[in-house]
């Protein structure tokens, strides 16, 4: 059902060959909600036994242009999950402390404990991303062994490795690319011009990075070509209708989480057995009162 989107090394991601607007899965707006809104409770049933259980951790991560969707998606997919065991994490400009480290220190900090879940609003990936486009490593402080020429090429090796450390210990990944059109992101910018109760999300900045649109294209697909594996392959969404988005995101969660396949922890007999006791305590002690 899924296969279309999943890049997992497999074969080659070329960003101008995929669609941005195809609804190939549910071409029903209200169909689509609907089934978004039961996903997001299964979604739920099956956080709450993983959470319980805690033998592994998950990272929702997802990357995209400005006005893609991220937020939104986030918001309506994930909204019914307990606040127990999940948090968001929003990785914006690094801080100098943050740049003072290893590229990857403030996403480590970010990781789940078993039976957590986090939902990264941007990742590791913006270093090969922003990071790229704007030759962001150029300005920054480096060892004379460091060849500035490879480290782009240096930090896809760190991410794939990286990506690999955690699925050796016990944390799934779900990388998510919500691929809007560069004529619905121009849409959405728009959108938050007229609407008054948009204004807030607008930055000029945003339109001003437009001039970049092909070689962040560039990025994307280099980044997701160098970076793909069985493990924690990439699924490529098309963004340019936010119903059929967030649907797609939904069955995408979904899947791996049922692939995880969580159940509430198996209580022994000697525990069921303190139970019948503790029991008989709690029903005396409200019968005397």
């Amino acid at each position: 059902m899924l296969k279309n989107y999943i890049y997992d090394g497999s074969k080659p991601f070329k960003i101008t060959d995929v669609s941005t607007d195809e609804t190939s899965l549910c071409d029903e707006k209200k169909k689509a909600e609907k089934k978004t809104e039961k996903n997001a409770e299964s979604i739920d049933a099956l956080q709450q036994m993983l959470y319980a259980e805690k033998r592994e951790g998950l990272i929702i991560l997802f990357q995209a242009m400005d006005a893609a969707g991220k937020d939104g998606t986030i918001a309506h997919v994930l909204q019914s999950l307990s606040p127990h065991g999940v948090y968001e994490a929003a990785f914006k400009a690094p801080t100098s402390t943050e740049l003072a480290h290893d590229y990857l220190w403030r996403i480590v900090e970010k990781i789940p404990a078993k039976g957590e879940i986090a939902i990264f609003n941007r990742s590791h990936y913006e270093d090969v991303l922003i990071g790229r486009v704007k030759k962001l490593y150029e300005t920054q402080p480096q060892s004379k062994r460091i060849d500035p020429a490879k480290i782009i090429d240096y930090r896809y090796e760190d991410i794939k490795n990286f990506e690999q450390y955690l699925w050796h210990n016990n944390v799934r990944l779900i990388k998510i690319f919500l691929n809007v059109s560069k004529k619905e992101q121009a849409k959405r910018f728009l959108s938050r011009i007229e609407r008054p109760e948009k204004n807030w999300k607008f930055s000029a900045g945003d339109v001003e990075e437009r001039v970049y649109w092909d070689a962040y294209q560039a990025a994307f697909e280099d980044a997701i070509n160098r970076t793909a594996s069985k493990e924690a392959p990439w699924y490529v969404v098309p963004a340019d209708h936010k119903w059929y988005m967030r649907y797609i995101v939904s069955e995408i969660i979904l899947s791996v989480m049922k692939d995880m396949d969580p159940h509430f922890p198996v209580v022994t007999p000697e525990r069921l057995a303190e139970f019948s006791s503790l029991k008989e305590s709690l029903e005396k002690e409200i019968k005397e009162q």
